[in-house]
């Protein structure tokens, strides 16, 4: 069985982000970047099932610059057999990236697709679901806890109201949360394993897809500034602030 893991480069999350002064987005210019966190948790859970004999072969893919070959690495590291960049120097909406891999599910005809539920760059979480309506698969978003039950998979999910399990059949799509497991670090000996993998590259405008965004980023602008809080003296005081100012209590 293989596995199709798709990661994405973004800027590290223990980074500051910085707006540019045109307001067109934020800084990437040297700055530290990283495999996007609910992707890495991808990855290891790829690993694990390939550790219990559930996969016998792990791709992990990336969508991007060249420079996405050192995110394609890291998933190679912690033990993925080979990667695939498709190149593009365009940053694509959701529904772009899910065209591009649909394409590689085309090419590549593996049993699950894993990624992360959302990137922490957009925050769009709708890859994975516009990719299970391209493709026609099984899908199963928010995984908490992931068990292979003969020919499905029992996947629990975050809900509102709690967790759910449902069944998925073959070949399927999922989307992990963060508390489906806490992804290894690689060893040494496997990161200078990892650079001798192979890395397929593909440039993406041999797929003859219409890749023209619909939409368009207005204003990108550094969330307001909190007001300093006030030291009050005693109980009678914060009732009488949270009435004249807060006004939470009558």
């Amino acid at each position: 069985m293989k596995a199709l893991v798709c990661v994405k480069r973004v800027i590290d999350y223990n980074v500051k982000i910085r707006v540019k002064a045109d307001k067109t987005g934020v800084e990437t210019e040297n700055v530290k970047m990283s495999m996007n966190p609910f992707d890495e948790i991808a990855v290891e859970e790829a690993v694990k099932m390939k550790e219990k004999g559930i996969l016998n072969e792990i791709v992990v893919l990336s969508i991007g610059s060249e420079s996405s070959q050192e995110t394609i690495r890291s998933g190679l590291a912690m033990g993925g057999d080979r990667g695939i960049l498709v190149k593009t120097t365009s940053d694509l909406e959701p529904l772009n990236v899910a065209k591009v891999i649909s394409k590689i599910v085309e090419k590549e005809k593996p049993e699950i697709i894993i990624m992360g539920k959302q990137a922490i760059d957009d925050d769009s979480n709708q890859t994975g679901q516009m990719l299970a309506q391209i493709c026609n698969l099984s899908q199963a978003t928010f995984a908490s806890k992931v068990e292979k039950n003969g020919e499905k998979f029992d996947v629990t999910r975050e809900i509102d109201g709690g967790l759910e399990t449902i069944s998925v059949e073959l070949p399927c799509i999922i989307t992990t949360d963060l508390r489906l497991n806490e992804p290894r670090y690689a060893s040494l000996p496997n990161i200078m394993k990892a650079k001798q993998k192979k890395i397929e590259q593909i440039d993406v405008g041999s797929f003859g897809l219409n890749l023209e965004s619909r939409l368009e980023i207005i204003e990108v602008n550094d969330p307001p500034e909190r007001k300093p809080g006030i030291m009050v003296q005693d109980v009678e005081e914060l009732i009488g602030k949270l009435k004249s100012e807060a006004k939470v209590l009558s």
